[in-house]
């Protein structure tokens, strides 16, 4: 009778171990299915002079800045500038709307001879039009960030521009390129598959660089501070085009492990930026 028993017993416990861990790895499994949905959508800029939450379009617009002047050539500083500009502006978004005629990342005004009100909702454009006025400012990158921000927008009160001088610090450093791995965003999965439009990305970041558009999605990376750019660029820009991927420098960020940043990838090299 005891020996019946301990049977029937262990058999028990051997039933409910089995379904404690079909429970655990179903659960598991379902929180993960959850988690992007649950994170929403948003970017990460992380360097170590701090740490800034961005949404999608914030990080694209701030992207394009960086490599709008990596384009021209321009130092750090003027990155730097354009952000404490763009954040006072626009908060970083394009805006169809502003005061009085203003539009745009900027705010330029038409009726001011930036451009036309398409033209400025352009952030490549609205960009390109702020650097021009820039590098007209008498030893702009020896001022202040807010004087050489106001010699060029003019506001009727420049001195706000400074209250965004740590955060310009730390967006410039992260999209120049300079620190490697400081961008990362996460976004939910769509309810259908998206087809990637690599093509389409390619072409946009070669506006923005002021170059042919890559052939492959395999992007020459002739630095590392160019490779860190372009790979920033692309995951700020990957929920826009489907990218799936983007491979640099040992390490690898997918749409799918967003929130996890960048891990290690042993195929990637430091010699070319692959987007998928």
């Amino acid at each position: 009778m005891a020996r019946r028993f301990s049977r029937a017993v262990l058999t028990i416990m051997g039933i409910v171990v089995v379904l404690g861990v079909a429970v655990f790895f179903g659960v598991y499994y379902l929180l993960n299915k959850a988690k992007p949905i649950a994170l929403g959508e948003h970017c990460e800029v992380r360097t170590p002079a701090g740490t800034l939450d961005l949404e999608i379009e914030q990080a694209q617009v701030a992207a394009t800045i960086a490599a709008v002047a990596a384009d021209r050539g321009l130092p750090e500083r003027a990155v730097e500038i354009g952000y404490v500009t763009a954040i006072q502006e626009s908060k970083l978004l394009n805006l169809p709307f502003g005061d009085r005629d203003s539009v745009g990342v900027f705010q330029q005004r038409p009726s001011q001879g930036w451009g036309t009100v398409k033209q400025l909702q352009d952030p490549v454009y609205a960009t390109r039009k702020f650097y021009s006025a820039l590098v007209k400012v008498k030893r702009y990158q020896k001022l202040p960030l807010h004087e050489a921000a106001q010699a060029v927008q003019r506001s009727a009160d420049g001195s706000a521009y400074a209250q965004h001088e740590e955060d310009a610090k730390i967006l410039a450093a992260a999209f120049t390129g300079r620190v490697p791995k400081a961008v990362h965003c996460w976004y939910p999965s769509p309810s259908k598959p998206v087809p990637s439009q690599s093509v389409k990305a390619r072409k946009e970041l070669g506006r923005a660089l002021g170059q042919n558009p890559a052939e492959t999605g395999r992007i020459s990376a002739p630095t590392q501070r160019r490779g860190w750019l372009i790979a920033s660029w692309s995951v700020a820009h990957a929920q826009k085009y489907g990218l799936r991927q983007v491979r640099y420098d040992g390490v690898r960020w997918s749409s799918t492990s967003g929130h996890d940043g960048w891990l290690t990838d042993a195929k990637s090299t430091a010699t070319t930026v692959e987007i998928a």
